[in-house]
């Protein structure tokens, strides 16, 4: 018998207490890091909200009830972008564009557009009072605005802004990783 085998029956109960709490490590380890999640991606593709349909208004009978109405065009505001910007990547390879778009009704809304990142667990959405890139312990710091779970790893995504949200100063999107406080990848809103 080799020296390790003849320490562990001399050692029952030791081993079997050193082999739970293995066991509980490695349970716990991959529970928090969900290590899996480096082989899973997902994609979602969203269209951009448009714009309400016009609807064509009347102009005013003539005094003659014979005269047909005359359809007015109506016009209906299309989105505003009111910035956007490139994603860089920080602590995981991300790329696309941000948008931040006021729609016509007057709700903002950020778009994410052909969006590539590494998926993870508890990443989120978040507008940012801080600039993008650099160090990505900063943005816990600054003001920012939670829009969610970030929707899938690939593609276009819209994200609804609360209403009332004041978006002055919000000058940047970051990816961020709640569990370990991490910024996946940034981008400027210019």
């Amino acid at each position: 018998m080799n020296r390790l085998q003849r320490m562990i029956r001399a050692h029952r109960i030791l081993a079997v207490v050193a082999g739970v709490v293995v066991l509980s490590v490695v349970v716990v380890a991959a529970a928090l890091f969900q290590p899996w999640r480096i082989f899973t991606s997902s994609s979602v593709y969203e269209a951009l909200p448009a714009a309400p349909a016009p609807a064509s208004a009347q102009a005013p009978a003539s005094a003659s009830a014979q005269a047909p109405a005359i359809p007015l065009p109506a016009t209906p505001e299309a989105p505003v972008v009111l910035g956007s910007g490139t994603f860089q990547s920080q602590e995981h390879e991300t790329t696309g564009t941000a948008r931040l778009v006021r729609l016509a009704d007057g709700s903002h809304l950020l778009r994410l557009e052909d969006m590539a990142s590494s998926d993870g667990p508890d990443v989120k959405v978040w507008l940012s009072s801080l600039p993008a890139g650099g160090d990505w312990f900063k943005y816990r710091s600054g003001r920012y605005v939670d829009l969610g779970a970030v929707k899938a790893t690939h593609g276009n995504h819209n994200y609804l802004l609360p209403p009332g949200t004041d978006i002055t100063g919000l000058t940047s999107v970051v990816l961020w990783c709640d569990r370990f406080s991490v910024a996946f990848g940034s981008a400027p809103l210019i």
